[in-house]
């Protein structure tokens, strides 16, 4: 007796379709799974032994060899419980096989026979509608996820016995199909915890997030400790764009790979705010694992990656984001796989400006010698530091500032933001390049065009400031930002003279 059953499995972000083939002869009984399978999938023959029965169904007391084909490529996870039950039903004649054709089955059982959730359907969903397939079986609670792909029917079940009375069509299933897609626009249902509203005084530093999310430019804050650094950055996703549907798609399955959807629900439509404690490992920063897993900057794709407290964080650590933040991708090899994971995402890091955090207060003496200062920033290299396009200083907040109302909201930032992102995005429509902070010295040549008096100041900066051929290129990017900001299409002298604000001054830039 052979019975073939179709699910699937999760190989970095993408999926690819399993054929999971059943055949029980006779002879001693046992249960064989072949094709590569990892720790949860072997264990799968208690689970579905005890699931059968207890679901009313007869086990056969035979020899199963169970295969999961493509062989040469690991299977992990165990969402194949279900497939592989039904196809032991079907080729025990409890299931019409006819009925199996066309779907693809997924889902973890538990020992009473009832289906659990699991991780990565989204991924699974779309793979199974590439395929061809008219369905895909999933646990009840994933069926609003597997919804999310349109021209596949995705049908939720609760059980074993669910799922086999919807194959003899003795059952009607919970069906959904497409229903996300009227109501994804709708900003309405969106909520964010905090506001700009919420931060008093810091007007400089509001202006300067502004311009860093409207071009997606690198920032780094420094500072003293309690002036605000860590609560404006987390309120950075209230000011930036809308995700699209492809976005929204797309972070949704790297979240869903990972695990990270608690409520199993439809699509992320909320920016990515990944904020890692200095104490992260590098696989956990980049990913990795026996099979690469997505690591925090791939889980900040289309979002924010925020690392407070910058120096505290290992060398090596820092190190490993030059590559992602340079080409916007990581790729990860190992001895079973190599993948590479996206990593576009917006950085903003927080200092203090000395170990103890009070370098030039006006407020608090410095305990600090000028050798602890300078290995405490020595941390950054200098090629970490010519990736943040923006670099400004945090003064603390006064109290009259405290006592006074603040002046702008999260929308009202939100809607210039906007504005200016569309501007480059018609701009940059055909090429590569979506924001001011990807551009490439041939396109700063034809795109950050300068009015007379700003080639002159910037002339002047250039020699005094002593400044670098990296450092003069960050300087038109944001300066291009600025004027977008106003929708100009040439920039000024003073869209210039608030661009070398945020450059930082050269003697707080220490490197080793």
């Amino acid at each position: 007796m052979l019975a073939q059953t179709k699910s699937c499995s999760i190989y970095g972000l993408e999926s690819f379709l399993v054929d999971v083939e059943v055949d029980i002869s006779n002879g001693l009984p046992s249960f064989d799974i072949v094709g590569l399978p990892d720790t949860a999938v072997r264990e799968s023959r208690e689970r579905v032994r005890s699931a059968i029965k207890n679901q009313e169904f007869d086990f056969p007391i035979k020899r199963i060899t169970l295969n999961l084909a493509p062989a040469d490529i690991r299977k992990e996870g165990p969402h194949f419980d279900l497939p592989i039950a039904i196809g032991i039903l079907a080729a025990t004649d409890q299931l019409p096989q006819e009925a199996l054709k066309g779907y693809a089955i997924i889902g973890e059982l538990s020992l009473d026979g009832r289906v659990r959730p699991v991780n990565g359907v989204l991924a699974m969903s779309i793979e199974a509608k590439q395929q061809g397939l008219k369905g895909i079986i999933v646990p009840i609670e994933n069926v609003e996820e597997a919804s999310v792909v349109s021209g596949i029917e995705a049908v939720g079940v609760t059980s074993l016995k669910e799922a086999a009375l919807y194959f003899k069509g003795e059952h009607k299933a919970e069906r959904r199909n497409d229903i996300l897609h009227k109501n994804r626009n709708n900003e309405d249902e969106i909520k964010f915890e905090g506001d700009f509203s919420e931060v008093k005084g810091q007007e400089n530093l509001k202006r300067c997030l502004e311009i860093a999310a409207a071009g997606q430019h690198n920032l780094i804050m420094t500072g003293p400790p309690g002036s605000g650094k860590t609560m404006i950055a987390r309120r950075i996703p209230t000011i930036l764009p809308s995700m699209t549907f492809e976005e929204s798609l797309e972070t949704t399955k790297i979240y869903s790979i990972a695990g990270l959807i608690s409520d199993h629900s439809g699509l992320i439509r909320t920016r990515p705010f990944r904020s890692p404690h200095h104490t992260i490992t590098p696989s956990g920063m980049v990913g990795g694992g026996r099979i690469p897993k997505p690591g925090e900057i791939t889980l900040a794709h289309n979002g924010v990656l925020f690392l407070d407290e910058l120096p505290e964080f290992p060398r090596e650590i820092l190190e490993l984001l030059r590559q992602p933040l340079e080409d916007g991708k990581i790729t990860i090899a190992r001895a079973h796989a190599t993948v590479s994971f996206p990593s576009k995402f917006m950085m903003v890091a927080s200092m203090n400006p000395c170990p103890c955090g009070f370098y030039n207060s006006p407020f608090h003496q410095c305990s600090c010698t000028m050798r602890q200062i300078h290995k405490y920033r020595g941390k950054i290299s200098g090629p970490l530091l010519d990736r943040m396009d923006m670099n400004l200083e945090v003064a603390p907040v006064k109290f009259s500032e405290l006592e006074g109302p603040s002046t702008t909201d999260s929308t009202t930032i939100r809607k210039r933001v906007e504005a200016a992102r569309q501007l480059q995005l018609e701009r940059y429509k055909d090429s590569n390049v979506y924001w001011n902070s990807q551009l490439t010295p041939a396109m700063i040549n034809k795109y950050c065009r300068l009015d007379k008096n700003g080639k002159v100041l910037l002339k002047q900066a250039f020699n005094r400031m002593k400044l670098s051929a990296r450092a003069y290129n960050k300087i038109l990017k944001v300066s291009r930002t600025i004027a977008d900001l106003e929708e100009k299409d040439l920039i000024k002298e003073y869209h210039v003279a608030e661009a070398l604000q945020y450059h930082g001054r050269e003697e707080d830039q220490i490197v080793n």
